[in-house]
C-alpha cells in the first residue's frame, strides 16, 4: 500500500509516464483547438468572391499541405510518446520542438499561397484606404478647431517664398533706381 499522501505513486512507479500522458493529450488537445481556430480564421478571411477560382484552389491546397504538416508533427509525437512508454528516455523539449516546427511549417504552407498574397494585398490596400479616410478626418477637425493643418502651413510657406522672391525683385529695381540718380 502506498503511504504517499496526496495519491502520489512511489519511486520508480507510473507517476511520470501518466504525467507525460496527461500532458501529451493535453498539448495535443490544445493543437487540435488551435488548428480548428485556425481553418476557422481562415474561413472567415476567405471571401469566395475576392479571390479567383486558381487562386482559391491554390489557398486550399495550401491549407491541406499545412493540415498534413499537423498531422505529421501529431504522429512524431505520438511516436516520442510510445518510447517514452516503451521506457526510453525522451526528452520532454521534443514534444515542444516538434510542434513549434508543425506550426512554423502549416504557416509556410499557407502564407505560400496565392490566396494569402491576394488577402495580405488587399488588407494592407484597405488599411491604407483608412489612413486616408483617418488623415482627412483629422484635417477637417484641426480646421473646426482653428488649427492650421499641414496643407495650410505649406500654403502659408508657398507664399511667404513669393513675398520674399517680389521684395527681392523691388529691391533690386529700388537699387538702380538710387543708382541712376546718384550718377546723374
Amino acid at each position: 500500500m502506498n503511504s504517499n499522501s496526496g495519491g502520489e505513486s512511489p519511486p520508480g512507479g507510473d507517476w511520470g509516464f501518466e504525467q507525460l500522458r496527461e500532458a501529451y493529450m493535453e498539448g495535443f488537445e490544445r493543437n487540435i483547438e488551435a488548428q480548428s481556430a485556425f481553418v476557422e480564421a481562415w474561413q472567415d478571411a476567405v471571401d469566395e468572391t475576392m479571390l479567383s477560382e486558381e487562386a482559391m484552389q491554390d489557398s486550399i491546397e495550401g491549407y491541406v499541405g499545412a493540415y498534413e504538416v499537423w498531422m505529421d508533427a501529431a504522429e512524431a509525437s505520438l511516436s516520442r510518446m510510445s518510447s517514452a512508454y516503451e521506457g526510453k528516455d525522451v526528452d520532454i523539449s521534443n514534444f515542444r520542438d516538434i510542434w513549434l516546427e508543425a506550426a512554423n511549417d502549416a504557416f509556410k504552407e499557407i502564407a505560400s499561397t496565392q490566396g494569402f498574397a491576394t488577402m495580405t494585398g488587399q488588407t494592407v490596400e484597405e488599411s491604407f484606404g483608412l489612413r486616408g479616410d483617418f488623415g482627412e478626418i483629422q484635417r477637417e477637425t484641426l480646421r473646426n478647431l482653428g488649427v492650421p493643418t499641414e496643407s495650410d502651413i505649406d500654403e502659408i510657406g508657398e507664399r511667404l517664398l513669393e513675398f520674399e522672391r517680389r521684395q527681392h525683385k523691388v529691391e533690386q529695381k529700388l537699387d538702380e533706381v538710387l543708382n541712376a540718380l546718384e550718377e546723374e
